[in-house]
């Protein structure tokens, strides 16, 4: 795969030397997190500023995921590229990529992913938080941008499979938010309709421990066509979380 760099971000790269894999590989950052060493590899998380832009640079070397068609495995930031852009090609709104690129170094299989900082976005975790506390009218506003995004999703044929409030980032637009999805690495086809539907809204509910019944029949209305079967589906979500809360 030959490496992708978006044109958007290309005169910036280049004008600091960071137009390629090498340059990008070598640089010296410091850690946001603590890497991730499970998939027998090692992944890691670094901010970097270049002038008034600011990215997350992920490396990982032989952090592969395997599948039926690819039995040997690929670098699990190989399946988060992909997804980012086929959510940028069908309108789903979620992080933007900057750099992509892969590299066979000896017996290491390393992949670098570089996307544009949300910076102005605060993600629904944080939100919810303070849930109690904020106005209803914002509250409201909130739940319609996630319900809203999470129809843009499913209506485009796509389950998030992580559909959690981490992963959901909310920007103040005028009076309302809008929405975007993080962490796509887990995307699949939505196949099986309405279960599939709501198993990727139930963790969503199961994780917002400050939402009540108006919450979700808010949440609901943004979500449904003309806000049909909201009650009928409240109960279906509600049910799957007690299952799974009895589950652990």
């Amino acid at each position: 795969m030959k490496d992708f760099i978006a044109a958007e971000d290309r005169p910036l790269l280049e004008k600091h030397g960071l137009a390629g894999f090498d340059p990008l590989w070598e640089l010296d950052l410091t850690l946001v997190d603590e890497p991730n060493v499970e998939r027998g590899g090692i992944s890691c998380v670094y901010r970097l500023e270049l002038d008034e832009a600011s990215y997350y640079l992920k490396r990982q070397t032989n952090h592969l995921t395997r599948s039926l068609t690819r039995p040997f495995g690929e670098p699990t930031f190989a399946r988060e590229f992909r997804n980012i852009r086929l959510y940028r090609e069908r309108g789903i709104p979620a992080l933007d990529a900057a750099f992509y690129g892969e590299r066979k170094a000896g017996r290491e299989t390393r992949a670098m992913l570089m996307t544009r900082a949300l910076d102005g976005w605060r993600d629904l975790h944080t939100w919810l938080a303070g849930w109690a506390r904020l106005p209803a009218a914002r509250r409201q506003a909130i739940l319609d941008a996630v319900g809203e995004l999470a129809r843009r999703l499913h209506d485009q044929g796509q389950v998030h499979g992580c559909f959690y409030p981490k992963h959901i980032f909310l920007r103040e637009r005028g009076e309302g938010f809008e929405a975007c999805l993080i962490d796509l690495e887990k995307t699949r086809p939505l196949r099986w309709g309405r279960r599939d539907r709501i198993r990727d809204l139930e963790p969503l509910v199961r994780r917002a421990s400050g939402w009540g019944p108006s919450d979700l029949q808010r949440l609901l209305s943004a979500y449904l066509p003309g806000g049909a079967a909201v009650d009928d589906w409240c109960r279906q979500l509600l049910r799957r979380r007690s299952l799974k809360e009895a589950q652990g």
